[in-house]
Formats: structure tokens, C-alpha cells, sequence
């Protein structure tokens, strides 16, 4: 009985952990990177869609981002789109692409950055905690129906905080390794 509660903890404990690396990777470390402007939403064809859904993103080099629209019509959306999104570049157009240029970062936008990702980081384990919470609550409710022994209680017990212990370290592994690439020029 103990089994499906501590798979279903485990399945979100990942679903937290790759939440929390997928909003890293959208903080920008000065290195162009697609992930940065995938996310913006443009105005095209009457809806607003992603920018990955309707142009092309690739990295000619580490401080460019160069967007080729799948349709010429919409560049201007695209590049009002960006700004919108105050990701603080300044989009380019270039014939049919828009070129953005990374600005090069200050130690103050740097650090800001890194503030940032320790906000994101502690959002990853406060999910983490909520898994762990509902786990365990729900290990005390299946002992409380007969459904499973207080030892195996206990040994659920054990594995659950194990399971938070090491998603947890996670998390704080992949926060020191971006904050290293946030501070290093």
C-alpha cells in the first residue's frame, strides 16, 4: 500500500527539481543561449503564441541570438515581443531575422541575477517540502486505516526524508553551479 504514495512522491519531487532547473537555464549568464527568448510571446496571425513556435532560434555565437521567422510578416511582432518582455536586450532587425545582441552584464545585474536564481532555488525546495508534507501525510493516513504497519511507517518514513534530503542537495549543486557561471566573467 506504502508503494504507490512514495512513486507518486518521487515522480513530483522530479517534476520539482526539473521546474527549478528549467527556470536556471532562463537566467542568462552573458553566453546567448535559445532557452532566453523561447518563452516570449509574440503577436502573429491574430493569437499570441511563443516565439519557439513561430521562428527558428539559434546561437551563431556566445553573445548573439539570431531569430529567423518562419514567416517575414511577423518580425516586427517579434521584436515588439521582446521588448515587451523586458529581458533587457535590444532586438535588431536584420532583412528578415532579428539579431539580439547580449549586453554585456555588471557586477550589479549579476548579482541581481544570482538573487534571483536563490529565489528560485528555495521556490524548488519549497516544493520539494509540499511533496514531502503530502507524503507523509499520507503514509500517517494509510497506518491510521490498517492499511500499512507503524514500521513500515517508520521505514516509509525514513525513505521519504531521504528522498527530500538528496532533492534538496539538488537543488543547492545546481544553484552553486550557476551562481559560479553568474559570477564569473
Amino acid at each position: 500500500m506504502s508503494q504507490p504514495i512514495l512513486t507518486d512522491m518521487q515522480v513530483k519531487m522530479k517534476k520539482a527539481l526539473e521546474h527549478t532547473l528549467h527556470e536556471f537555464s532562463q537566467i542568462h549568464t552573458g553566453k546567448a543561449s535559445p532557452t532566453m527568448v523561447e518563452a516570449v510571446m509574440v503577436e502573429a496571425y491574430g493569437s499570441t503564441m511563443r516565439l519557439k513556435e513561430c521562428a527558428a532560434i539559434s546561437t551563431p555565437d556566445a553573445r548573439m541570438i539570431l531569430i529567423q521567422p518562419w514567416d517575414k510578416g511577423i518580425t516586427q511582432s517579434i521584436v515588439k515581443g521582446i521588448q515587451i518582455a523586458n529581458l533587457g536586450f535590444n532586438p535588431l532587425v536584420d532583412g528578415a531575422n532579428v539579431r539580439v545582441p547580449l549586453p554585456e552584464l555588471s557586477r550589479e545585474r549579476r548579482q541581481e541575477m544570482v538573487k534571483r536564481a536563490h529565489g528560485m532555488a528555495e521556490d524548488g525546495r519549497v516544493q520539494v517540502r509540499s511533496v514531502r508534507r503530502d507524503a507523509m501525510d499520507a503514509l500517517k493516513k494509510a497506518e491510521k486505516d490498517g492499511d500499512i504497519s507503524e514500521d513500515e511507517l517508520k521505514r516509509c518514513e525514513k525513505e521519504v526524508q531521504a528522498a527530500t534530503d538528496q532533492t534538496i542537495k539538488e537543488i543547492g549543486e545546481h544553484l552553486a553551479k550557476k551562481e559560479k557561471e553568474l559570477t564569473t566573467l
